[in-house]
């Protein structure tokens, strides 16, 4: 950052690098995965981000969604009318894997080489650390307009509980807008992929592997069904086509369940399939459930076997116009940090703003520090230097959001 460009910030200057650094350090150190067997959860993360906010003079709301699940949600009141920013983030991470895979402690929080690592260090907890300080940042530069709610939230890796939780608040209802801190490089990210997750079982008549005509197999026909989601794949990936950002759609099995390896000799009675399925704007998430029904009733008829397909899961695409202010905004205070000009992206999988958007009708835009590609990865590390960065530019968008300077000046002094 140049000396001409840190003089126009109004508040990134605040932002205390260091404690934001230790912060990410201590939130890492902690293994908030939800883990009942080695009893780990979010729960100490909280306590830890609670125990924070009130530092500052907070006043946060801690709020168990399912147990030793708790979302933490501060409301800091700039002082004068105006809209309401949300920075929304996520205290839950996956799992460490095999530590043979780690050069470093995956719960050390080591900095090597200007690399912070670790478990979570960027997905996302480097976010969760740069939007409390962002918005403390914001607070100490004076009164502004409107006012920030920070939310840390539980179970993005799962099944999204705390976003889902979130949205059933009046406070929900009273967000303009948000700004999401996953880690996605250097991009705004305005849009991301719909995610549609089906079960499907199919069921047929067990018998003695050496009597198949005695039974019905359901194997082939799962195995017909899978062919099949290739074609239907191919037909999106053409109509409606790759997307700008997001790339193409994928329909993609996951789990494959059948029988027992420790029988080998009876052909099962029952087989189950799961199907991922990442969309892009265009494809019809009904349409696409109805169409691999279709596909497995005709599949099940020719093998003598029935399919029941469930959709477990339906998240539609999350689609902000790019010259929506929260865009404009982070797009205008990127510029302002870095001296660099924005580049849009798109978030290949789902996340909590996805929920945000579907059940609160909230526009989001993700945007954090941290690689795009590194999460849930062995050595999984973000650079501190973006931490910080990331940190400035979340103060500098909040101002310019909250106080409608969107324009060809913003992210200057006014």
């Amino acid at each position: 950052m140049t000396s001409d460009t840190q003089a126009t910030l109004r508040a990134g200057h605040l932002v205390d690098e260091q404690a934001v650094v230790s912060l990410t350090q201590e939130l890492v150190r902690i293994p908030s995965t939800w883990d009942v067997e080695r009893d780990r959860s979010e729960q100490p993360v909280a306590e830890l981000v609670a125990e924070v906010m009130r530092g500052f003079g907070w006043q946060p709301e801690v709020v168990e969604v399912a147990p030793g699940r708790p979302n933490v949600v501060a409301v800091v009141d700039g002082g004068l009318p105006g809209p309401t920013l949300m920075f929304e983030g996520h205290t839950d991470v996956v799992t460490e894997g095999s530590r043979d895979e780690w050069t470093v402690d995956p719960f050390g929080g080591e900095i090597v080489d200007g690399r912070l690592y670790g478990r979570g260090s960027a997905d996302m907890k480097a976010g969760v650390a740069a939007m409390i300080h962002a918005t403390r940042a914001v607070e100490l530069a004076g009164p502004f307009p409107g006012r920030i709610v920070v939310a840390a939230l539980v179970d993005e890796e799962g099944q999204m509980l705390g976003a889902k939780h979130f949205t059933t608040t009046p406070l929900a209802a009273e967000v303009d807008a948000a700004i999401v801190c996953e880690p996605e490089a250097e991009e705004i990210c305005a849009v991301a992929k719909g995610a549609v997750r089906l079960l499907v079982t199919c069921t047929g008549w067990m018998a003695h592997g050496a009597m198949p005509q005695h039974g019905r197999n359901p194997i082939p026909a799962v195995a017909e069904l899978v062919q099949a989601l290739g074609r239907f794949q191919a037909e999106l990936q053409a109509e409606p086509g790759e997307h700008e950002h997001l790339g193409l759609t994928y329909l993609t099995p996951t789990v494959q369940e059948a029988g027992s390896t420790d029988q080998l000799n009876v052909i099962p009675g029952r087989a189950i399939l799961g199907v991922d399925c990442r969309t892009v704007p265009g494809v019809d998430h009904a349409a696409l459930a109805e169409r691999v029904r279709s596909d497995a009733e005709a599949i099940g008829a020719r093998h003598r076997v029935t399919f029941a397909v469930e959709v477990v899961d339906d998240r539609p695409c999350a689609v902000t116009p790019e010259d929506h202010p929260v865009a404009l905004a982070v797009a205008a205070a990127h510029r302002a940090v870095t001296g660099a000009e924005p580049v849009f992206g798109g978030v290949p999988g789902a996340t909590d703003g996805t929920i945000l958007w579907r059940d609160s009708g909230i526009p989001n835009v993700v945007y954090g520090p941290g690689p795009k590609w590194i999460a849930h990865q062995p050595d999984e590390y973000v650079e501190v230097d973006d931490i910080v960065r990331k940190a400035k530019v979340y103060a500098e968008a909040a101002l310019v959001f909250l106080t409608g300077a969107t324009g060809a000046g913003a992210g200057e002094a006014p």
